[in-house]
């Protein structure tokens, strides 16, 4: 019985010597679920075991590989960070820009997601530094926002299929609110940024959320929804990210930084963001957006 897939996705068309060699290493024949681009290679090896072959006889070539159990791929509930995933950009090194602070901001913000700096402390250091900011630089960074290839087909897909979509962010819930309408979520989740006489005060209202709420919303929303983390699938690319792509069912580092990348349980490094469709099982004719 071969009760566990190993899924190959592709930036663009996968080198067919890369397709031969894996259905050669695990006496099996692939199926697309994109010509090209996305196939299942099923085998009776263990998790462990057809990963340790394909990744060998790959090697270096520009594909994603996850390898899962057959059964339960298709996941109720998809929770995704914001920042550097859904979107392409960061939002407080946006509103940095209309104070020519972008590139001291901005450092700090690649700290924190490499883990280097602790989450709360970061973004107050952040914050504080945008005090005086009038509040209509919210929406002039908002113009500025860059959907990730993906996404949209992304939720659009699992919410046509049944899945409850959710977007949690330790960013800010002025961008997440936008985010949601934009893109069809279910529900959003991030920080407060205090505005008073039509200014950025440089604070932010308590509790602040970070790992911590990122895990602890997951695990409400799957009580909610009558399911279990094993049925729900996160993706995320800081540190921040870490705690709810642990326990979810899948949890998917999205060209991620290298702390996260190490530990999720799946990386994307070459796909965008229909690769967590085709981690899935689902095939190019069913996406939807």
């Amino acid at each position: 019985m071969r009760n566990t897939v190993v899924t190959l996705i592709g930036a663009t068309k996968i080198d067919t010597d890369c397709i031969n060699a894996v259905e050669t290493t695990l006496e099996t024949t692939v199926e697309w679920l994109a010509d090209g681009v996305a196939c299942d290679a099923p085998t009776t090896r263990s998790v462990g075991e057809a990963e340790e072959m394909v990744r060998a006889v790959l090697q270096e070539a520009p594909v994603d590989v996850v390898v899962q159990p057959a059964e339960g791929r298709r996941k109720r509930l998809l929770m995704a960070d914001m920042e550097s995933t859904i979107i392409e950009n960061e939002m407080l090194d946006e509103l940095a820009d209309e104070l020519g602070l972008r590139e001291a901001i901005a450092a700090i913000t690649a700290r924190a997601m490499r883990g280097e700096l602790d989450f709360e402390r970061a973004i107050r250091e952040r914050v504080q530094m945008l005090a005086g900011l009038e509040e209509a630089a919210l929406a002039r960074s908002e113009a500025k926002i860059r959907i990730m290839p993906g996404a949209l087909e992304l939720v659009a897909t699992m919410r046509a299929h049944g899945a409850y979509c959710a977007l949690v962010s330790g960013g800010f819930e002025y961008y997440t609110a936008k985010i949601r309408a934009r893109l069809g979520f279910d529900y959003d989740q991030a920080n407060r940024l205090e505005v008073r006489d039509g200014a950025l005060t440089g604070e932010v209202l308590s509790p602040i959320l970070g790992r911590d709420a990122k895990r602890a919303a997951l695990e409400c929303l799957v009580r909610q929804l009558g399911c279990t983390v094993a049925e729900a699938i996160t993706v995320g690319d800081g540190a921040n990210d870490l705690d709810m792509l642990a326990v979810a069912g899948i949890g998917v580092a999205y060209h991620a930084k290298p702390a996260v990348a190490e530990v999720a349980t799946a990386r994307i490094d070459h796909g965008d963001l229909t690769a967590l469709l085709y981690i899935q099982g689902y095939r190019r004719a069913e996406f939807r957006g």
